[in-house]
């Protein structure tokens, strides 16, 4: 896969398919086969034989069959059919075919002897679809993309990537010109979750569901299948971070301290998680201004809050802050003007959008105050990763000292101690796991994907209708 189909949508090509009117239901039935534009609709849609035929075939089914009955999928024959044997014979899926067909027969704009339809369609698709066409007469014109027309949007959801895709799409739709974020956005969401949920072993038992996850088990599951690499990947993150906590199913000293213990040492826990929060949010920064430029140009890039401006606040408060850590003089002046340049640009650019009225100047001061309030509280609300951080490793420290005081006591007791152990680390796992999946979830959204997302996207829908086989007919 090429670096452009991961970080960004599938470029789209305006077209029209262009067929003589006499050759279009052929053409039409191939294009709908092959499923890759998006039309056009033009006016309200069309009603005809087929669409009346169809609405008193399903009345007719619906008289006598359940109304949870499962939607009716639409074909397409390659040739006109016999609507009234397809309406006596109750052959719906032909009739929803006929019924779709119509509408966008409907929609074509004629002249003369030739029909055209415009729409959307992915670059790499429109060759072969022109050769498809061809051979029954038909033709796929590119065509100049109209100022201010926003195409829709295709992202290519395969591999890893694919997996860390929801993550955005629960968010939103991603904007044609922005860049698609799921490869940040996943490694983001799995580092933070195995910070709060550090521990070997339930990462071990992560990663051997996400492996069990891969083979399509189990069965119950296998529709989750294409996850398999995201849940491996937070396995993987836990367990990382459980050789760093020196945490097994708790403090069982089955593994080394590799890098702290987090109850002993609280506040420099709490410090990491800030900073490791500063350092996304000046990713979604980069990402934000990256997404401005595409979306309006240097101008709109410098004076958005989610742009420049804003990054430059975030990096000028950051240095005002790390000088009085550091007792520098001079990370104060180049943060104060970075911060400064930063409040300038982006009162400018919330001005800009009032239209220069005359309250603009107060609602563009309101605006870059929230600007300023939201960067403190967004940083500070990355503290979140060490505190339930602390809160896991405390739950199983609970767990395996109440294992080990009853183990201590005697035989009699062993089996309840193994019980106390097995119930209280899969009640921690289970509400753990949860809490670190929807704390890493409301990080990624209310503090990074508000800085890279201002719009959102229009997905890409094309018509598809599959076309019978000669066996079905």
């Amino acid at each position: 896969m090429r670096w452009r189909d991961v970080l960004e949508p599938a470029r789209m090509d305006r077209v029209a398919v262009v067929a003589p009117t006499d050759r279009l239901r052929g053409v039409l039935v191939a294009m709908a086969d092959a499923g890759v534009i998006e039309l056009e609709q033009i006016g309200d849609p069309a009603t005809g034989p087929a669409t009346d035929a169809l609405d008193r075939t399903r009345h007719q089914i619906a008289a006598t069959t359940s109304p949870d009955a499962a939607p009716v999928a639409p074909r397409l024959a390659p040739e006109p059919p016999d609507l009234i044997l397809l309406e006596q014979t109750g052959r719906l899926e032909e009739l929803a075919g006929e019924a779709e067909l119509e509408q966008v027969d409907a929609s074509a704009r004629r002249r003369d002897a030739v029909a055209a339809l415009v729409g959307w369609s992915p670059a790499a698709a429109v060759v072969p679809l022109s050769r498809r066409l061809a051979t029954l007469g038909g033709a796929v014109v590119r065509l100049p993309v109209p100022r201010g027309a926003e195409p829709p949007t295709l992202v290519h959801a395969t591999g890893a990537t694919g997996a860390f895709q929801p993550l955005v799409d629960t968010y939103t739709i991603v904007p044609y010109a922005d860049v698609n974020p799921a490869a940040f956005a996943g490694l983001a969401y799995v580092v933070m979750f195995g910070m709060m949920f550090g521990d070997v072993g339930r990462g071990a038992l992560l990663v051997a569901s996400g492996l069990a996850l891969a083979t399509g088990h189990p069965t119950v599951l296998a529709r989750f299948r294409h996850l398999a690499p995201f849940v491996i990947g937070a396995g993987v993150a836990s367990t990382l971070f459980g050789l760093a906590f020196g945490e097994a199913f708790g403090p069982t000293h089955l593994v080394p301290t590799l890098w702290l213990a987090p109850l002993d040492h609280p506040t420099t826990l709490l410090a990491v998680a800030v900073a490791a929060g500063a350092g996304l949010l000046a990713v979604s920064y980069g990402l934000g201004t990256v997404n401005r430029w595409r979306e309006g140009g240097p101008t709109r890039a410098l004076v958005a809050t989610s742009g420049l401006a804003g990054a430059a606040l975030y990096l000028g408060l950051a240095a005002v802050g790390l000088s009085r850590y550091w007792h520098s003089a001079g990370a104060l002046i180049v943060g104060g003007g970075l911060a400064g340049s930063g409040l300038v640009l982006g009162f400018v650019g919330c001005y800009a959008k009032t239209g220069g009225r005359a309250d603009g100047m107060a609602q563009a001061g309101i605006e870059m105050f929230d600007a300023v309030l939201r960067i403190g509280t967004n940083t500070v609300s990355f503290a979140r990763l060490a505190a339930f951080g602390l809160i896991d490793v405390a739950l199983g420290g609970l767990v395996w000292s109440k294992t080990a005081a009853l183990w201590h006591r005697g035989p009699a007791l062993w089996l309840v101690a193994a019980g106390v152990f097995l119930v209280g680390n899969a009640a921690t796992f289970a509400l753990e796991g949860l809490v670190a999946g929807v704390q890493a979830l409301r990080l990624e959204y209310y503090e990074m994907f508000s800085r890279i997302f201002v719009a959102e996207g229009r997905q890409f829908r094309p018509w598809h209708v599959p076309t019978l086989s000669i066996s079905s007919l």
